[in-house]
């Protein structure tokens, strides 16, 4: 891969979710996968750097905030407004009120080793790749 390497944030993953997600984005696309266990801490590191990518937990295991709370405050700041984040979660209805408040969507964490996720997630840490198709996309 040339150039720097994708950035993403992982916000809220428990121990074995993040060392799942940082496996199979490390070996799928080359990403620094950085942790951020609570909302607050998502928020100072989103203000600080730049992230190709922010993944939010449904429920932060560290703090018990949501993941639409990160969300809603991403969305409020001038500086991180633009940054894509996705949900991690398999519920539907928490996925439809994430890309209502305007998150990217995401993907359940049993759709993690799915080619559709990788490929979804591909939009943002491989920008080479072409559009995908809404067929593509994996279910919520």
């Amino acid at each position: 891969m040339e150039g720097k390497p994708p950035r993403v944030l992982n916000v809220g993953q428990c121990n074995l979710d993040h060392s799942n997600i940082q496996r199979t984005l490390s070996a799928a696309f080359g990403a620094q996968v950085e942790r951020a266990d609570t909302l607050d801490q998502a928020v100072t590191r989103t203000r600080a750097e730049r992230f190709d990518l922010v993944l939010v937990n449904r429920i932060l295991d560290v703090d018990g905030s949501t993941g639409l709370d990160v969300l809603r405050r991403l969305q409020e700041d001038d500086q991180t407004r633009d940054m894509p984040v996705m949900l991690v979660s398999n519920h539907a209805d928490a996925q439809r009120a994430a890309v209502a408040l305007g998150a990217a969507p995401g993907f359940g964490k049993n759709a993690l080793d799915d080619p559709a996720t990788v490929a979804l997630l591909a939009r943002y840490l491989n920008p080479q790749t072409t559009q995908i198709s809404a067929e593509e996309k994996p279910d919520p």
